[in-house]
């Protein structure tokens, strides 16, 4: 082409590029990305202004320059933290790897419990022992001993009340939680520390699956052989270290999977000690309230909701009030968790739950106390078995003694007095139908002064010797000379015995003697019919005790407990014949009809004639009637009886009976402190006096069993001791024993 035409040279396409090179896409002159979607040309970008590339410009970026820079430190840093990077990575490395090692025995520990898991109907009655039911003389229920089971209930069967109250109280998520409850265990360790105490001490943040699981014992049974007593298999299954933690969760988590929510809170409810020898919530409810479980109001529940933290506390047969105050707190958590309205709550908390009057009783007192010790104690307090024993106990005549106890004390003895009483009510056959062994009458476990205490029974004991005299034919128009008298005790030289009066009364007939409880006469009785004759009848009416050996014995230098005492005072009432007190009229098992026991005590055999026991009848209703014991009579019912005063009025005694029942009563100090101003014909007698008037009412008075002796046909005695009806068995043999004292003592 010419030059100067202004035209380019036409150049050829290059259709190759260089060996290897990539051939670049094309695309449309002024579309590119946006053409491809639009297919319109890519807007122009607006020109930027020269001062705002002039600023832009400015500072330019030099990157050598800040690697020179940054270079160094990152190298440092990075030498310094390769390690770490490294411990980190390996620890990880490690971690996930044992936390995948730990579930996975973790996983196999609990599927091995898991298999291991009975039927639910196989743990709901946990008891080592079994329990005794008691019933009065009528059939009703007045006490209860041993691990009292009152049988099963379930979460679907019990009072809602009691349901919501135990999860408001022991676990507020426990139909959330899988068995354990991270939140509650952290809240416990922080506790825990906050008081001072170790993480694991003290608060326990346990579920309520986590408590069945302890009072499952992590499914272990007791065994003798592995466990010395049962204290001792509990006081492992509470431990509470670290291993046994796991293990509990370990167990928790297996019930979790093995057993519903319901079916555990049923297993808690009917494992859980509540108080009393109660386990589970039936045997609770029956015991403190007298209804069964599915029965129970907010307030009753709340009450036993609130034992399960701390049972024999808590429980509402040692402090009411207590009790009370905490069932008012479990009240105000349920209005909080929604389970009670606020008028609900505001009702319950004014009228809190009161105990039935069985609980009252506290498991039945003294009476009952006994009645478990007159029993083999495999049917007792050792008994595996469920057992039911109906005693003599008549809960109207109870009641009478104890509000006798009361009345005497709160108006005849002096405030702050420390003095003691016991009271006994029996049958004439020895059936025991009320005992009080001290003045706290609601009490269980304690010393009782009516069966335990033996004491010295001073002239209480005089009837013996006089039933003795009369056995042997004496009259008790018979006389004897009170005078002074005294006889030489070996070992212990003179012994010289004196009246109460410091007086003498002449000659006087026996019943003269009984009735004024005059001490010449006793003696001088014991003497002539024989001491071991004494001590035989006494022991065969019952006073099994090692009685004195000396002349004294007829003074009631001997120990006997009220019981015996009392015992003995109704074979004189029954017409001579022996009683052996008892208070078991039949022993069962409670799913059996047929008894395993019957009466264990009674009427035995003959110790003197019954015409001789009802002349003593006719002369001890003298001492009540003109005597010692006046202060003992019952309006419109005629009473028989003897006072008995101990040396330096230890022990003051009065024992009586009308022809319904025998009643006794001891007063004095457990350590032998000398009562002031007290004998037996005075404040025991009038505690007796109560007792029989309480007893007696409402029934028709009866005549006692007494003879009244025959006038005596010989004015002149044979001896100047004492006269005498003519001839009778035995009397013979008492002519030859004065006859012997008289030249031995030379007394007349």
């Amino acid at each position: 082409m010419a030059q100067g035409s202004g035209r380019r040279p036409l150049v050829a396409d290059k259709r190759y590029g260089r060996p290897g090179a990539k051939k670049r896409a094309t695309k449309p002159k002024g579309r590119g990305f946006w053409g491809l979607f639009t297919g319109k040309p890519k807007p122009k970008r607006k020109a930027k202004s020269a001062s705002t590339k002039t600023a832009t410009r400015a500072k330019p970026r030099n990157p050598t320059r800040r690697k020179k820079a940054q270079g160094p430190v990152r190298g440092l840093l990075g030498l310094i933290l390769a390690p770490f990077r490294w411990i980190l990575r390996l620890i990880w490395s490690f971690s996930w790897r044992i936390g995948m090692i730990g579930c996975a025995l973790v996983g196999l520990a609990v599927g091995f419990q898991y298999l291991k898991l009975p039927e639910v109907s196989t743990l709901l009655d946990g008891r080592a022992r079994g329990s005794v039911t008691l019933l009065d003389h009528e059939g009703k229920v007045f006490a209860w001993r041993g691990d009292q089971f009152g049988g099963v209930v379930t979460a679907d069967t019990v009072s809602p009340h009691l349901k919501n109250a135990i999860v408001a109280t022991e676990d507020k998520r426990f139909y959330r939680h899988f068995g354990l409850s991270p939140r509650g265990i952290a809240s416990a360790v922080r506790i825990n520390l906050r008081e001072g105490r170790g993480p694991l001490s003290g608060h326990g943040g346990s579920t309520i699956t986590q408590q069945t699981a302890k009072l499952l014992c992590l499914g272990r049974v007791y065994d003798p052989a592995e466990w010395d007593s049962e204290a001792a298999y509990e006081r492992d299954c509470r431990q509470g270290s670290l291993w046994r933690k796991g293990t509990e969760a370990i167990f928790a988590l297996a019930m979790e999977l093995k057993y519903t929510k319901d079916e555990i809170l049923s297993i808690y409810m009917n494992r859980a000690y509540m108080g009393g020898g109660a386990y589970g919530a039936e045997a609770a409810a029956q015991r403190y309230f007298g209804k069964s479980a599915n029965q129970l109001n907010a307030s009753e529940a709340a009450m036993l909701a609130g034992l399960l933290t701390a049972p024999s506390t808590m429980a509402p047969t040692n402090n009411l009030q207590r009790s009370q105050d905490r069932a008012a707190t479990v009240l105000r958590l349920m209005q909080e968790q929604g389970y009670l309205s606020a008028p609900e709550t505001k009702t319950a908390q004014a009228n809190p739950a009161e105990l039935s009057q069985a609980a009252e009783a506290r498991a039945g007192g003294y009476f009952a106390d006994w009645v478990m010790d007159t029993i083999p104690s495999y049917f007792g307090d050792q008994t595996t078995e469920d057992v039911v024993i109906r005693t003599t106990l008549d809960q109207r005549l109870q009641a009478a003694a104890e509000e006798a106890m009361t009345y005497i004390f709160e108006n005849k003895v002096r405030q702050g007095s420390k003095a003691q009483a016991a009271i006994v009510v029996m049958s004439a056959d020895g059936a025991v139908r009320a005992m009080v062994g001290g003045r706290k009458t609601r009490v269980s476990g304690v010393f009782n002064r009516a069966t335990q205490a033996k004491r010295q029974t001073g002239s209480a004991f005089k009837p013996f010797v006089y039933a003795t005299a009369l056995e042997l034919g004496y009259s008790p128009l018979d006389v004897v000379l009170d005078a002074p008298y005294c006889l030489d005790v070996p070992g212990s030289g003179e012994w010289c015995p004196k009246n109460y009066t410091r007086k003498y009364y002449g000659e006087v007939p026996l019943f003269q003697a009984l009735r004024d409880s005059l001490n010449i006469p006793a003696v001088k009785l014991s003497e002539a019919v024989g001491r071991d004759l004494v001590r035989r009848v006494a022991g065969d009416f019952g006073i099994d005790n090692e009685m004195a050996e000396g002349p004294a014995l007829a003074l009631g230098a001997s120990e006997s407990t009220l019981l015996e005492m009392s015992g003995a005072y109704a074979g004189i009432l029954n017409g001579g014949s022996s009683v052996t007190p008892y208070g078991v009229s039949e022993l069962r098992l409670v799913a059996d009809d047929v008894p395993l026991m019957g009466r264990s005590g009674g009427m035995g055999e003959r110790v003197i004639r019954p015409q001789a026991a009802q002349q003593l009848v006719w002369m001890m209703e003298k001492v009540i009637s003109g005597g010692t014991g006046q202060r003992a009579q019952i309006p419109s019912w005629q009473a028989a009886g003897k006072s008995g005063t101990t040396s330096a009025a230890k022990d003051a005694w009065f024992i009586g009976f009308t022809a319904d029942y025998v009643a006794g009563v001891w007063m004095g100090y457990d350590d032998n402190t000398p009562l002031s101003g007290v004998t037996g014909g005075g404040l025991p007698a009038e505690i007796w006096r109560e007792t029989m008037v309480r007893v007696h009412k409402g029934l028709t008075p009866k005549p006692l069993p007494m003879t009244e002796p025959a006038p005596l046909q010989q004015p002149t005695p044979p001896e100047p001791n004492r006269r005498r009806n003519g001839p009778k068995p035995g009397q013979e043999l008492g002519r030859v024993l004065d006859g012997v004292l008289r030249e031995i003592f030379g007394q007349n």
